[in-house]
């Protein structure tokens, strides 16, 4: 005698959406989002390396670990580019790539 386990399909996560045409809407563009954020996190963990290679190389001529005045060209970039937001997601980026200072 078999016996036969049932398993319950995965749920497809809740879209909000009222019409199936939304919701495939909905679903694919979640799922750009998912691969904008894979990419967006990829640039990040490249932009920690490439300063911590700035920073290494400061230090070793003699330098400062941080140049706060390119630090406020970052900032200044992100905030005409994004307004408000920018400069807090500047900043996130400043903090991962190089510390806290």
């Amino acid at each position: 005698m078999s016996t036969e386990t049932a398993t319950a399909a995965p749920s497809a996560p809740d879209t909000g959406a009222r019409t199936p045409q939304a919701d495939g809407l909905i679903t694919d563009a979640r799922s750009r989002i998912d691969d904008l954020d894979g990419r967006i996190i990829g640039l990040v963990q490249e932009r920690m390396a490439v300063s911590a290679v700035i920073q290494r190389e400061r230090i070793a001529s003699g330098g400062r670990r941080v140049s706060l005045a390119r630090e406020m060209e970052i900032l200044a970039h992100y905030r005409n580019q994004l307004g408000k937001p920018g400069t807090a997601l500047a900043m996130t980026l400043l903090e991962l790539s190089r510390g806290q200072i």
